[in-house]
């Protein structure tokens, strides 16, 4: 792991005696905290610097709001500890079209021992959101091919698409992240980890129009814990099998987590259509809702549109999902559904000690082609 350093801001390229890294600040390439100069150039020819130094090195971002166009922070680089810290906040176009045809807004990609410390993030998504209630295509934030990296204290509001993504990376540690958009915004997806291995999440507040954090095909040695989750769609595994030829998810933990009125709690969905992936060695624990529309919830016909997938069955098999102190109250009467596929149908589904309530009274369940087991306290009475 490597050493996150905190150094106030440089006119010029300095080495610290106590660290020995090299700080590039992005003032000193023309970068104006003004909200309207176009600052990409600058933030490009500090991580350039940095990137190329055989040293340790900080791009140092002081505060104000830097306005940025499209950027990747491409490596590899020499060095395998570059510090991003940002004291200020990333101005996103507000015109989507600036950055829409790149596909993303700020990417960092093929680096290693990469920290980005602190931070607002501004993706300015409303005009993208009414973009997409129309049915366009749209830009995205993305972490894709890297390793050994830290994400701390960063916050992020009004992505224009996802709000942090981590594809393709190994062993990723995200700590303390705020993550705001509006409850109507679409495909704001808090954090999405597709592809990658060996990545924690930790000590966050997510609040977003889709989910708090999604996992994708290919995700394995995932941990989440204590995250505060509203409004949203929840802590969703899926979807999953949108391709016939698709990784799996395992190895995944999610615990002390809160969730307030959220419309899922827990979920895991895939396409009604058939695919070699799926999911298992799934820990739920130490979860609270708050007034929640679906607390429990595996949906195995996901069908967006009806199109490509009406009448066929989910060939994702889930397996080895465990739900322990789940607790709290549902919004709508079913708080536990598993609508598992009819010709994979999921097992070894585990609760223990879950008490969900609808209107201070119990709760009811659904259970579509699931198996499984219940012991302590369960309510609503299991229908495994």
């Amino acid at each position: 792991m490597l050493t996150i350093y905190f150094a106030a801001a440089a006119l010029s390229p300095s080495i610290t005696s106590a660290s020995k890294a090299v700080k590039y600040s992005v003032s000193s390439y023309g970068a104006k905290p003004d909200d309207k100069t176009d600052s990409t150039n600058a933030f490009l020819t500090a991580w350039n610097k940095a990137c190329s130094s055989p040293s340790p090195s900080t791009v140092y971002v002081p505060a104000g709001r830097f306005y940025l166009k499209n950027v990747a922070f491409q490596g590899p680089c020499k060095t395998k500890s570059i510090m991003f810290r940002i004291d200020g906040t990333l101005v996103a176009p507000s015109d989507y079209s600036v950055i829409a045809k790149v596909g993303n807004w700020i990417l960092f990609r093929h680096v290693n021992g990469v920290i980005v410390s602190g931070g607002t993030l501004d993706g300015q998504g409303a005009s993208l959101w009414s973009c997409k209630a129309a049915g366009k295509s749209c830009p995205n934030l993305e972490f894709s091919n890297s390793q050994n990296v830290q994400i701390n204290g960063l916050t992020s509001v009004n992505s224009q698409l996802f709000h942090i993504v981590i594809n393709g990376c190994q062993n990723v540690k995200v700590k303390g992240v705020k993550v705001t958009a509006a409850g109507h915004s679409p495909n704001t997806d808090g954090i999405h980890v597709q592809s990658s291995a060996g990545v924690t999440i930790l000590n966050s507040r997510i609040g977003t129009g889709d989910d708090c954090i999604s996992i994708g095909p290919g995700t394995t040695n995932l941990w989440i814990e204590n995250i505060a989750c509203g409004p949203g769609h929840g802590i969703s595994i899926g979807s999953l099998g949108k391709q016939l030829h698709e990784a799996g998810v395992q190895n995944v933990t999610v615990k002390t987590v809160t969730f307030t009125g959220t419309q899922n709690g827990l979920r895991i969905k895939s396409w009604g259509r058939p695919s070699t992936g799926f999911a298992r060695g799934i820990l739920f624990q130490h979860a609270v809702m708050n007034n929640v529309q679906n607390p429990i919830v595996i949906d195995q016909n996901y069908c967006p549109g009806q199109k490509g997938c009406p009448g066929q069955a989910s060939g994702v098999k889930v397996s080895d999902v465990t739900y322990q102190d789940v607790h709290g109250s549902s919004r709508t009467e079913v708080a536990v559904k598993f609508a598992c596929s009819k010709s994979n149908p999921c097992t070894g589904i585990r609760l223990d000690g879950v008490k969900l309530t609808y209107e201070n009274q119990a709760a009811d369940s659904s259970c579509q082609n699931a198996d499984g087991t219940a012991s302590g306290v369960v309510q609503p009475s299991s229908c495994l």
